[in-house]
Formats: structure tokens, C-alpha cells, sequence
């Protein structure tokens, strides 16, 4: 641990974010920029750790360090912590290294007592704003220190305010708010058990504490979980001298950005208010001005935040979010950082700032993350329906968050969560959103609020996290108790379908269909950048000609994975299929087969017409034949159901039914298995039954033919799926090729068609140099190998049990989703290694779904593989990604050396 542990803003640096926080090393880093910071300091992370090391206790002589520095604000300002004539108040704010907006605790105002009050009314000639502060600062000492909920005050105000007939708080007068807080204090004591604490030390120590222990709090759990923010790194907190916005008309408080946040575009974005404190812009109890406004109303402090919010952007050489407040016309700044936006917003304000000169593209690709860029995949809503059904808006907001949503009501996060949980599309309305609702935000498709502006809780979570969000709509009343709300002339209750555009803030009461996006401008340069810098290929994973066009669209330079049997499935081909497999000759069975070749031809001319020469792997039938049949269970069902029948009512057409029935139901029991996940299927099935797979190759090979007769090039991987020793491939590839080698001699065409295997169990990869040697290309199919590798079920173990080894930490992230390093990864690093040894020209890639997850491409790079593959949608992330992996390693390499 560091030996300092409480650091003055001067005495820091942008450069101490482990040690300071985000908050703490940038109000540092303005502190020496010398732009105008109130004074204060910072106590490390380090101690937050100790803290929680010692049991929730306050580390022994911090109290004497916090003491010393608090004299160095002291004698800063002339001012004295706790001095009845000429007192000096603070704020207490959490500040991790990576910013977690809203999820931990601030307290404003501390150091009023009765006292202080006395001394800061003959200070400030300003009897109102002191009791206006000391009840904000009763709020939020209660709320965060003694677990006084901050609802239980908001409505002791919000009944006194009726009482008095008025409607805003800027409305009380000085004796209103005395006795408000006298209010306020009583019931504390009813609620905490103890009265209000007030020596500002013990305020002080109790805060602190509280900011530390805030760390832990759900909401903030809930956020780490989702960013992978690790709970190890703990926060600092800051003590901040208290400069007032709400001390008149000259004073006030605001939020801003140097960019738009939603669309990126280079103006300056944000709002502020006159006569209040920082929380009231962010919790939306008073609608905000824009930011604009302010150079009417305020002209030379207008001039002067322009010009420090340009000053913050070329010297971070980023978006900024600031929060700044003006006490009497003075300016003063209380926070920066980098600002969150939306994918849109990422994109554009990346590919501006390095056109602009001010980053490079190697820069501008590293700071795209792979969720902002899958927000530029967001739906739309579709315009040709809402003209042609005359569908108008019951309700108008702020745009908030962009993309459409469509979802049934719900009132409250935890219904939210269990309802998404479900499996359910919802939209959380709410009066306004709170940090203790960020789970359920999670767990929504989209966010409706009636009260706040664009820089409330509900948009900077929604922006954040990609979820499309309209926030102050005003229009619409939200009555929690009666689970329904009302607009115009609409009264829409819970579970009812809306649909809301973050784009334009619209509220349609009504399930309307959304279109899926189209990309280009921007997203096409940032795109081209990473493609320069990549050095992964990017395929997609497709089955049939509209996901390969959608996969040509984004970007992918093949197909990497393309499922036969998912063809079997439609309807018109599933009874052909179900006739092959229950074929009691050989005769029948071709006849089948012959009637599926030209089917399966079909569909690969339309895949190789829609990958114009680029490379398409094509997967064998891999999944056991059974699940081609009727459930077991369900005919089961239908025999005994039929044989009742048939002894009630004896009908010859009945039994010729059961008859069938039966017959059906003895080849389904025939072919059940234990554990059909490594039973008959793959290579054991093209083995067994090799006419299915015969078929396969000479469609695809055909097809390739008829093709290149076309002028379209085709370029055909076979791949013979969950081979785990090498004879199977042998005796398996030495007969699709035969067929292979027919087709081509018979039809006079040179077809570059290639066999290869699917990597899928662990004696594969530890076998892999003699698989190697008769295979021209691996490609890694992660779920399986996960499976095997592991011996989980995929279904069972993410249905039961996956999901509570991440939360306990037995697991860093679900396996699935991301690549186990070590265990799945470590098989993979050996199969590189062994097929590479045997076969130096073999080509290498990966199917699963992990060749779209962002971590695992990296580590894909890392192991030196040709290509990954993943679903259409994914393939710009896995661009991206790809690149953003190759410029990470080249500055790594770049550092060692």
C-alpha cells in the first residue's frame, strides 16, 4: 500500500487514477491546468481497500490525515471546518477509476449544525439558501449514513408544498424551509432511533465511512458485474470545499459535454439551472435550460465555460463531461471526465477527432468499444406503418437514448428483471429513474420516464448502456399504485405492448414493427480503418442466402460456418427427411436422398451467389437423426390416446393410424440415447449412414459447378464435424472425396474445394498433428469443446447453475460467452501448435459463438489464428475487435522491446 494516503487536488495528477480515482486525478489534473477548482483532496483507494481488509473500520490515524489536509483547505480559503462565524462546508464523493455514474454516494453541505447555520446566515446575508442547504444536506446524510430513505424526505416536502399551495421548491421562503428541515429532523429521529449528528467531525468520519462502504452497495455491484469493472479495485473518496449554485439568480448549477453525447456532433450539450445544486440537474425534480441558453442569460460565464470546455477537450484529446456551478457569478469547475455516449455518438465523435488531427486512427479504433458499435445495429421504427395505420403519439419526450423499442409495461425494476428473465420484451416507465433501479433498466428493452431532461439518471444509464430511452415526457402520468399511466386520452395499464423512439421521443401506444438499421457515413470509415490495421479474417455464420448478403453487407470475407441441417428443418423438406431416415431399404432411402440433392443444391447456388468467390465452409450433418422425428414423449402420448380409441370405439382407420404410430414410436425408442450430445451424430453418423453426407458433398459440389457455368466463383470448405480420432476423418474424407472427385471429372470444371474438420473435443486437440495431416483446415466449434472440455450441459448449466458461479466468482464470466483462457484456451494453444508442426499450410479458425465476443477474439489473435466467424450482426464487433486486438499487441510489443 501506498504510504500517503490522502493526497491535496494539488499534488496529484491525470496520471493517478489507480491511486486517486477518476475523480480524484482529474480534478487534480484541472487543479494543475489551473483552472478554477474549489480546493479540496482526495483519499486513496489504497484505503478503501484496508478498510474492507479491517472489517468495515476506519484505517487507525486516517482521522489525522483528513484533519491535516482539511487545515490546508483551511487556510486556502480562511475559512474554519466547523467555525461558528466563518464556516467551511464540504462535499464527500466516491470516485473509482473507471466512472460509475449515480451507482455510489455523494453528500453536499456538510458541516451545518445549528451553529454553523447561525454563522453562514451573517456570512452569506442569505437566510433562505442556508435552510434550502441544510435541508438537502439532511437529506442526503439520512439517506446515505443513517439509511434513511431519501423518498421518506421528498415527501415530507412534497406534503408541505401542497399544504403551502405551491408547486416548485425555488417557491418556499427561508421560514418554509426551517421548518421543513425541523420536519426533516424529527423524523430522523423516529426513523434512525438517534438524532442527527452535529459535530461536522463526526459527520465527516461518518461520511467517509459511508462513501467507502457504498462501494458494496447493490446498484453498484449490478453495474461492475455489467461493465467488468473488477471489485477488487475499491474507490476513493473526495472532500471538496462547497461552492453554491443555489444562492440566488446569479448562481446555479449544470451538467455539459463538449460533444453531443447521443449523436457525436461537435457542439457544446448540455443543461443547467438557475438557483440549485448539482443533484437537482441530474435527478430531474425541476426541468433544466439548455446549455445554449445560458449565453443569453449569462454571456461572459457562457464565454468562459466555452472556452475551458475547449481547453478540457485538447488536452484529454476526448469527449468531456463536465460539471461546473456559478455562485454569484463566479465560475467554478467540479468534475471531469470522459464523457459516456452512444454507439452512434462513439463512432462519429472518433472519426471526427482523428479528421480533425486531434487523435490518430489507431486511436480512434481503440476507443470504439465493441457494445457502442453494436448500438449502431439498433431498429428503427418502421414510418411506411405509422403513415398507413394513421398511428400518431400519445406522447412526446426528450430523445434520449436512441433506437426503438417495443415492450410490454412495467412499473418497477424488479418486475422488470423478472419478467426479462422470462423471457419477456418490457419497457420500465417510471416518474423518474434512481440508481436503485439501474437492474431493471438492465433487464428493459427500452425507458420511458415523465420527469428529468437529457442529462437525468435514466438517459446517462440508457446512453450508456445502449438501451433507448425517452426521458421528461411530460405527457404522460404515472400512477405506480394502480400499475398504469395515462396520456392524452389513453390509459395504458401494465403488461400492454408500447413502442418508444429514443430517436425522437416518441411514445406510440401500440406494437409497432421496426426495421433493422443500415449503416454507412462514419461507421464505413471507422470500418476501413480497422480492416488497415486487423490482421484476423472476419466471417460470418450463415445457412442461407438472406444471412449471407447480411453478412456481405457488414463487412464478412466469407462464410465460416454453414449449418446443413438447419436446411432440413423447413417445412416442406422435413417430411423428405423424416421418410430417409425411417426408409426400411436401401432403395427408398436413395430415393429420398435424391429428392434432398436437389433441394440442398439450391440453397448452396444461393449462398455462393450471395458470397461472390468468397470462401464458404459448409458443415456436414452433425446433430443425431432423432431430432428430426417426432418428440418420443409426444407420440408416446398419441399411442395410448389412439389405443383407447381404438378399444372404445374399434374403428378400422383408427388402428391403421395406431398401426403407424407405433411403428414410429419403436424407431424413435430405437434411436433415444443417454447423452445425444456425445452420441451417434457428426463423423459417427456420416460413418454409419454415409449416403446422408455422399448427398451433401455432391450437392455442394454441383452446385459449385453449375456456379462457375454461371461465372460465379464458389469456393467450398467441407467440414466433417466432431472427428476425435483420425481415422474417422480418414475413413470419411477418402469417401466424400471419391464423390468429390466424380463431380468434378464428370463436369470438366476445376472447383477449389477444400476438406477440413471441426475441433471439437479434447482428444482432437491433443491428437491434433496427426488430424492435421488430413485435414487442410481446423476450425474450432467452441460451445462443444466448452462442453467437453468442462463436462457441463450447456442447457442445464446456464438453466442452473452457471449464472451463480459467476456471481460467487468460481468463474470470472459465463464460459459461453466468453472463452475459458486456460482450460478451453489452453487446448486450443496446444491444437494450434501440434496441427501447425504437421502441417504448416493447414488454415486455422473458429465457429462457436465466441468468434463474435470481443475477449475471445482477442485471444483468437493472440493464438495466431487465419479467421474467426460469428453471426452477421457481429461481424463489424468482430472487426473491430480483430483490429482493436492487433494495436493492442503491437504497443505491447512495442513495450517490451
Amino acid at each position: 500500500m501506498a504510504e500517503k494516503r490522502v493526497y491535496l487536488f494539488n499534488e496529484g495528477s491525470s496520471e493517478m487514477r489507480d491511486l486517486l480515482g477518476g475523480k480524484g486525478a482529474n480534478l487534480a489534473e484541472m487543479t494543475r491546468l489551473g483552472l478554477p477548482v474549489p480546493p479540496g483532496f482526495t483519499i486513496t483507494t489504497d484505503v478503501c481497500r484496508e478498510f474492507y481488509a479491517e472489517g468495515g473500520r476506519t484505517p487507525h490515524g486516517l482521522q489525522d490525515e483528513v484533519a491535516n489536509a482539511m487545515s490546508r483547505i483551511e487556510r486556502d480559503l480562511g475559512k474554519k471546518f466547523g467555525d461558528e462565524k466563518n464556516p467551511l462546508l464540504v462535499s464527500v464523493r466516491s470516485g473509482a477509476k473507471f466512472s460509475m455514474p449515480g451507482m455510489m454516494d455523494t453528500i453536499l453541505n456538510l458541516g451545518l449544525n445549528r451553529k454553523t447555520i447561525e454563522g453562514m446566515i451573517a456570512a452569506t446575508k442569505n437566510e433562505r439558501f442556508v435552510w434550502d442547504a441544510n435541508r438537502r444536506f439532511i437529506m442526503m446524510f439520512s439517506d446515505v449514513v443513517l439509511g434513511v430513505p431519501k423518498t421518506h424526505f421528498e415527501k415530507i416536502l412534497d406534503d408541505f408544498k401542497r399544504e403551502k399551495g405551491v408547486r416548485l421548491d425555488t417557491e418556499l421562503s427561508a421560514d418554509d424551509l426551517e421548518t421543513v428541515c425541523n420536519l426533516y429532523l424529527a423524523h430522523v429521529q423516529t426513523e434512525a432511533g438517534r438524532g442527527f449528528p452535529g459535530d461536522p467531525h463526526e459527520q465527516l468520519a461518518l461520511a467517509i465511512d459511508a462513501v467507502f462502504r457504498s462501494w458494496h452497495n447493490d446498484r453498484a455491484i449490478v453495474y461492475r458485474a455489467t461493465e467488468k469493472i473488477p471489485d477488487d479495485i475499491g474507490t476513493a473518496v473526495n472532500v471538496q470545499a462547497m461552492v453554491y449554485g443555489n444562492m440566488g439568480d446569479d448562481s446555479g448549477t449544470g451538467v455539459a459535454f463538449t460533444r453531443d453525447p447521443a449523436t457525436g456532433e461537435k457542439v457544446l450539450y448540455g443543461e443547467y439551472l438557475v438557483n440549485a445544486q448539482g443533484e437537482d440537474v441530474v435527478a430531474g425534480i425541476r426541468t433544466p435550460e439548455p446549455i445554449a441558453n445560458m449565453q443569453q442569460q449569462f454571456p461572459s460565464l457562457y464565454s468562459e465555460f466555452v472556452a475551458i470546455c475547449d481547453r478540457l477537450e485538447q488536452h484529454y484529446r476526448d469527449m468531456m463531461d463536465v460539471e461546473f456551478t456559478f455562485e454569484r457569478g463566479r465560475l467554478f469547475m467540479l468534475q471531469c471526465r470522459v464523457g459516456k455516449r452512444t454507439g452512434p455518438a462513439a463512432v462519429r465523435a472518433a472519426v471526427e477527432m482523428a479528421n480533425e488531427g486531434l487523435i490518430t486512427t489507431e486511436t480512434a479504433v481503440l476507443r470504439v468499444s465493441a457494445p457502442q458499435l453494436d448500438q449502431l445495429l439498433h431498429p428503427r421504427i418502421d414510418e411506411s406503418y405509422l403513415q398507413s395505420n394513421g398511428i400518431q403519439p400519445i406522447a412526446v419526450g426528450l430523445a434520449a437514448s436512441p433506437g426503438a423499442a417495443v415492450g410490454q409495461v412495467v412499473f418497477d425494476a424488479d418486475k422488470a428483471m423478472e419478467w426479462g428473465r422470462d423471457g419477456k420484451r418490457v419497457i420500465l416507465v417510471r416518474d423518474e429513474t434512481n440508481p436503485d433501479d439501474v437492474h431493471g433498466m438492465l433487464a428493459s428493452q427500452g425507458i420511458l420516464t415523465a420527469r428529468g431532461g437529457k442529462t437525468s439518471h435514466a438517459a446517462v444509464v440508457a446512453r450508456g448502456f445502449g438501451i433507448p430511452c425517452v426521458a421528461g415526457c411530460e405527457g404522460i402520468k404515472v400512477d405506480v399504485e394502480t400499475r398504469m399511466f395515462s396520456a392524452s386520452n389513453a390509459v395504458v395499464r401494465e403488461g400492454a405492448w408500447i413502442t418508444i423512439d429514443g430517436q425522437t421521443g416518441s411514445v406510440y401506444n401500440a406494437k409497432i414493427p421496426l426495421i433493422d438499421p443500415v449503416v454507412s457515413g462514419e461507421f464505413e470509415t471507422l470500418m476501413g480503418w480497422c480492416d488497415q490495421h486487423r490482421t484476423l479474417g472476419v466471417r460470418a455464420n450463415a445457412d442461407n442466402p438472406r444471412d449471407a448478403s447480411q453478412a456481405m453487407t457488414f463487412g464478412a470475407e466469407g462464410i465460416g460456418l454453414c449449418r446443413t441441417e438447419h436446411m432440413f428443418f423447413e417445412r416442406d423438406r422435413l417430411p423428405i427427411v423424416q421418410s430417409m431416415i425411417l426408409a426400411e431399404t436401401e432403395e427408398d432411402r436413395e430415393l429420398a436422398l435424391d429428392k434432398l440433392l436437389g433441394m440442398q443444391q439450391r440453397d448452396f447456388e444461393g449462398i455462393f451467389e450471395a458470397m461472390q468467390g468468397a470462401p464458404v465452409t459448409i458443415r456436414l450433418i452433425d446433430p443425431p437423426l432423432h431430432e428430426f422425428l417426432p418428440a418420443y414423449d409426444e407420440l408416446l402420448k398419441q399411442v395410448v390416446e389412439l389405443r383407447v380409441a381404438v378399444n372404445t370405439l374399434g374403428a378400422e382407420a383408427i388402428k391403421t393410424v395406431l398401426e403407424e404410430k407405433e411403428r414410429l414410436l419403436k424407431t424413435v425408442d430405437g434411436m433415444r440415447e443417454s447423452n445425444p450430445m456425445l452420441g451417434l451424430r457428426g463423423v459417427r453418423l456420416s460413418i454409419l449412414y454415409p449416403g446422408i453426407v455422399a448427398m451433401q458433398t455432391r450437392a455442394i459440389l454441383q452446385a459449385a459447378v453449375r456456379s462457375h457455368r454461371r461465372g460465379i466463383e464458389a469456393k467450398p470448405e467441407i467440414m466433417i464435424p466432431l472427428v476425435g480420432h483420425v481415422n474417422e476423418l480418414k475413413t470419411v474424407r477418402a469417401a466424400l472425396e471419391a464423390v468429390a472427385e466424380s463431380v468434378v471429372s464428370e463436369a470438366g470444371v476445376p472447383i477449389p474445394y477444400k476438406f477440413g474438420t471441426m475441433i471439437e473435443l479434447p482428444r482432437a486437440c491433443l491428437t491434433a498433428e496427426k488430424i492435421a495431416q488430413h485435414a487442410e483446415f481446423f476450425s474450432f466449434g467452441t460451445n462443444d469443446l466448452t462442453q467437453t472440455t468442462f463436462g457441463f450441459s450447456r442447457d442445464d448449466a446456464e438453466g442452473k447453475f452457471l449464472q451463480r458461479y459467476v456471481q460467487m466468482r468460481i468463474l470470472d464470466s459465463n464460459p459461453f460467452e466468453t472463452l475459458d483462457v486456460n482450460g478451453v484456451g489452453g487446448l486450443m494453444r496446444m491444437c494450434v501448435e501440434k496441427a501447425k508442426s504437421a502441417n504448416p499450410a493447414i488454415k486455422l479458425g473458429i465457429c462457436g459463438e465466441h468468434g463474435g465476443d470481443p475477449d475471445s477474439i482477442a485471444f483468437c489473435h493472440e493464438l495466431g489464428l487465419d479467421y474467426v466467424s460469428c453471426s452477421p450482426f457481429r461481424v463489424p464487433i468482430a472487426r473491430l475487435s480483430a483490429a482493436q486486438a492487433a494495436l493492442k499487441d503491437r504497443v505491447k510489443v512495442a513495450v517490451d522491446k
